[in-house]
């Protein structure tokens, strides 16, 4: 099940090149450190990992007793996402194609095992693809993604924020019986 378009990809590989693009995961490892603490976590599941920054960020929180498992189509050397205890998805959603946000959803909730942690910008990236259009491809209000994450997931917390502009958190468990 593809979750991103071929010309998307490239698009991808080119933003990924820059090495501003894909630091958000930083400033939510200790959010995600004590998710792994309150919930014995031993797999996480980093879903759009980029150049796996959560995973050195949760290093240096002290969290590393778990496997960890990245995933982004733009290294396919991570190989296919797996199941995890802990799915993080952290501001990759806005950057889904709309026509591939319900699969990329269902995708998540059927490899989050436990909990999900997921955050999604709201507002426009300052980043730019090549044909002019922002990297947040889309950009749509807290109460237009509900609905969707509510589709697939149990909301157990959300929490607004503006680590890098206009956004929201959620703690997740998957609808899908396991």
């Amino acid at each position: 099940m593809s979750v991103i378009s071929k010309e998307y990809l490239i698009e991808q590989k080119k933003l990924h090149k820059n090495p501003e693009y894909g630091v958000a995961s930083l400033s939510f490892a200790p959010i995600v450190a004590k998710i792994c603490k309150d919930n014995n976590i031993e797999t996480i599941c980093d879903y759009g990992a980029g150049k796996k920054r959560l995973l050195e960020a949760l290093k240096k929180e002290n969290v590393n007793q778990f496997e960890y498992y990245p995933y982004d189509p733009v290294f396919p050397e991570y190989g296919e996402a797996k199941s995890a205890d802990l799915v993080c998805c952290i501001d990759v959603l806005e950057h889904i194609e709309y026509e591939y946000l319900d699969k990329t959803l269902i995708k998540l909730s059927e490899i989050t095992k436990k909990v999900g942690f997921y955050s999604i910008h709201l507002g426009p990236a300052n980043k730019i693809l090549s044909n002019g259009k922002n990297a947040h491809i889309i950009q749509q209000p807290t109460s237009w993604w509900l609905p969707k994450l509510c589709k697939f997931f149990n909301i157990m917390h959300l929490q607004t924020h503006n680590t890098h502009g206009i956004g929201f958190w959620v703690i997740v468990t998957p609808k899908i019986n396991k």
